[in-house]
């Protein structure tokens, strides 16, 4: 047990985990999906989540502290983040994997170290850094500039889908976008890289070549970090949950569950 978790508690905090249950019970482990700054359980509540259960494999979201349904939290940090994930994966009733998106990816990546998960999925990885933040800057300096000085972070339509979603349906989920807490949003400039998950899970990374909001260099080299290949998604944008094509990425996240064997 770490120091500083006997010493600094994270602060308890009311939290939305949405969820979808297969059918027929067949053993499968859990998926708690984890999503990135400014969205919500929702998002994988529109798509993944029933098409996961439809697999049978039950599936949640949770929403971290101060998105979606769960409790505002305007001073949440990347710590109290993986907090939030860690809890609800405890209480699930068999070892989870741990889904995440965007920042979501980082959350995991951190939570993976106090938690013993039976593997990993990280998608469009969002693991900060100067190369992320002049991508972003360059691409939505309007939406990027105003978070590095602790205001909201806003994503533009551009960033997060592809010309495939219709407008009205991307219009729709730009407007259910909350802001993460100014601390975690700092946090993408100089977080410590997470320390090494317990038992060593495997690990699928996934993302687009075309993703406006996550380098192809940002995306190759957090793969590489976990010692693999990107899984790419050409055409696809930033959510890829959300993006006309979702169903392609969970397909191949729960294929590669069906195929990876059972940590030890």
């Amino acid at each position: 047990m770490r120091g500083r978790e006997w010493s600094r508690p994270v602060r308890a905090a009311r939290r939305e985990v949405l969820s979808a249950a297969p059918e027929l019970e067949e053993g499968r482990p859990p998926l708690l999906f984890v999503p990135g700054f400014g969205h919500g359980a929702w998002a994988f509540a529109e798509h993944w989540l029933g098409h996961a259960a439809s697999r049978g494999f039950p599936a949640y979201a949770v929403s971290l502290r101060g998105h979606g349904g769960s409790e505002p939290a305007p001073q949440a940090t990347l710590r109290a983040y993986a907090h939030d994930v860690v809890q609800v994966a405890a209480g699930l009733p068999r070892q989870a994997v741990l889904v995440g998106h965007g920042a979501g990816a980082l959350v995991v990546a951190h939570a993976l170290a106090r938690y013993p998960a039976r593997g990993a999925v990280l998608v469009a990885p969002v693991f900060g850094g100067w190369g992320v933040l002049g991508a972003a800057l360059r691409r939505n300096p309007g939406g990027t500039l105003p978070a590095v000085f602790g205001g909201p972070l806003r994503l533009s339509r551009s960033q997060l889908f592809s010309r495939e979603l219709p407008d009205e349906e991307a219009r729709r989920h730009v407007a259910r976008l909350g802001r993460a807490g100014r601390r975690a949003q700092w946090s993408l400039l100089g977080a410590p890289d997470a320390e090494p998950a317990v038992g060593a899970p495997p690990v699928l990374v996934l993302g687009s070549p075309d993703d406006r909001v996550v380098p192809a260099s940002a995306l190759t080299g957090v793969a590489r970090r976990f010692g693999s290949a990107p899984l790419l998604f050409p055409g696809m944008g930033h959510d890829l949950m959300l993006d006309a094509r979702w169903v392609e990425p969970i397909d191949a996240i729960l294929d590669w569950l069906e195929k990876e064997p059972p940590t030890k």
